[in-house]
């Protein structure tokens, strides 16, 4: 399986600490998918304010494609192409009624909800093992959005 990169330099890199709360959480912009706005905007809306008991942080930039919980931060980018470990045959994770798959990286796992029209990517570092718990708070947000695919 190909690695991702370490998760707390390419994808996540946390600001200073701010006063009692946490700065904004600086995310590397990725370029969405087309036809993947307002499946993105609706998403956004219906998201959590906590999953896995981490509370939901601004990011930077602003986008209506990247959510982003805790410290160290979980990180959601909705819009994201098809992973390139991905197989007809690919073993999913179902986590109540999402299939993910799950990718390696340095520092923590990404997901990819890949039976979804628009895919869906979650960048969970270690500290919040067992993943699911993380996936599990995202599933009725991302089952009342986000159209599904059938696979093949």
């Amino acid at each position: 399986m190909p690695r991702r990169p370490h998760l707390t330099v390419a994808v996540l890199i946390p600001l200073a600490l701010a006063g009692c709360g946490y700065g904004a959480v600086d995310v590397r912009p990725h370029e969405p998918e087309p036809g993947s706005a307002d499946v993105c905007a609706d998403l956004q809306d219906a998201l959590p304010d906590t999953v896995d008991d981490a509370v939901r942080r601004d990011v930077e930039p602003s986008s209506e494609y990247v959510a982003a919980w805790g410290q160290p931060p979980i990180v959601l980018r909705c819009g994201v192409p098809m992973p390139a470990s991905y197989r007809p045959d690919t073993q999913l994770f179902d986590v109540d009624g999402v299939g993910w798959l799950a990718d390696e990286g340095e520092g923590g796992l990404f997901f990819t909800a890949v039976d979804r029209e628009i895919l869906v990517e979650v960048a969970v570092p270690d500290d919040y093992a067992p993943e699911a718990n993380v996936l599990a708070d995202l599933a009725t947000a991302i089952l009342d959005t986000v159209p599904e695919r059938e696979l093949r």
